[in-house]
């Protein structure tokens, strides 16, 4: 077997529809199973693929057990060379395995590989990034101040976005909405830290495969269409907290320092997290 693809559904199932079937379309000569992973109990969305696409199996959880843990019963599942892990409101567009699959077989130190992402809208999504540090929650993607002054140097270094993306480059980690995954890195490195529910686990992955040894790449000439929208509606303020609770346990976990230090950190993240509890409450649905 050649390629794994693990999705984990979440009461997904138009876009999951759409993405199944243009995974489909490109995979199309390739030997590859694909799994979804149901983290939703009662949706009955493993119902409509096994109606729509019968060639593709289905996990269901009597739970929603995280991102992180689904991935890895996908893996546990599964036995491709490498792993394709994506979400499913993403859109692979026609090469973009073949892309992705090439460029792990020519350079064989390379564990991850991800595609240039761009949203509905055809704006770029700046998935290729440089390692968090103790100002990236003020300057990450879609942080006010980031918004407001989209030049600022801790926003550029974080985001890479003075690079223009249309190159090949070795880059620190690259976004879980769409990762392909060498498998012998995964069984020497391990699979997803499930103590990260959802988020965050993408950029722990990248750094352990980096310490590990191996290469993260962006190659651009694969290419994804994500349909994400949940900075500008309201959300579940649960994907709130685990996000603030996934940034916690990654600074605990990739750079210990001093007790009051951490305290103070750990403070201003949930502080962070209270602000944009607020302003999720005041959004329209």
């Amino acid at each position: 077997m050649e390629l794994s693809v693990v999705i984990v559904d979440y009461r997904s199932r138009g876009p999951l529809l759409e993405c199944l079937a243009a995974l489909e379309a490109d995979a199309a000569g390739i030997a590859h199973e694909i799994v979804v992973v149901d983290n939703d109990p009662v949706g009955g969305d493993l119902l409509a693929i096994g109606r729509d696409h019968p060639g593709v199996r289905g996990i269901a959880n009597a739970e929603n057990v995280g991102y992180a843990r689904a991935i890895n019963q996908g893996i546990a599942a599964t036995t491709g060379a490498f792993v394709l892990a994506m979400n499913p409101d993403c859109r692979l567009e026609r090469g973009a395995l073949a892309a992705l699959m090439g460029h792990l077989r020519t350079h064989p130190k390379t564990a991850v590989v991800g595609p240039m992402i761009r949203d509905s809208d055809g704006t770029l999504q700046y998935s290729a990034r440089a390692f968090p540090d103790h100002l990236t929650f003020l300057f990450n993607r879609y942080s006010l101040l980031t918004r407001l002054f989209p030049a600022n140097r801790f926003s550029r270094r974080y985001l890479l976005s003075d690079w223009d993306h249309a190159s090949v480059r070795d880059v620190d980690w690259l976004s879980g909405a769409c990762l392909m995954v060498r498998r012998d890195a995964i069984r020497e490195v391990g699979g997803m830290d499930e103590a990260f529910f959802m988020f965050n686990e993408d950029v722990d992955w990248c750094r352990r495969m980096k310490t590990a040894g191996w290469a993260v790449t962006y190659v651009p000439g694969a290419r994804c269409v994500h349909h994400v929208g949940a900075s500008r509606k309201k959300v579940a303020s649960r994907v709130i907290l685990e996000r603030h609770r996934g940034m916690i346990h990654y600074f605990h976990k990739h750079h210990p320092t001093h007790p009051v230090v951490t305290f103070c950190a750990d403070a201003l993240i949930l502080m962070r997290a209270g602000v944009m509890l607020t302003a999720n409450a005041l959004r329209p649905r």
